[in-house]
């Protein structure tokens, strides 16, 4: 599908922007060459192609699972308002 310079204009006009002549032809020649790629994405025959959800079908790398800090749960209940059997006590908020 081609568009001419008119076509665009019109488009330009319903899309509420302004353009000039140069840019009308620009616009045409671009609009075109779009069209005419998606002319040929759809002349390709996929119908025995399953959908995917993503191109890259691969499952995720995942890094080992390690410890990377020390154990401080000592150090910061000591310094908690109110502990209790190692739970934090925090006021009811939720009546």
């Amino acid at each position: 599908m081609s568009l001419d310079r008119e076509q665009v204009r019109k488009i330009a006009h319903l899309a509420r922007l302004h353009i000039t002549g140069q840019e009308a032809d620009a616009y045409a020649g671009t609009l075109s060459r779009i069209l005419g790629l998606i002319e040929q994405m759809n002349a390709v025959d996929t119908a025995g192609v399953a959908p995917m959800a993503h191109p890259n079908e691969a499952g995720l790398r995942l890094r080992e699972d390690a410890v990377t800090e020390s154990d401080q749960r000592e150090k910061f209940q000591k310094i908690a308002p109110a502990v209790e059997a190692g739970l934090y006590l925090v006021p009811k908020v939720i009546e």
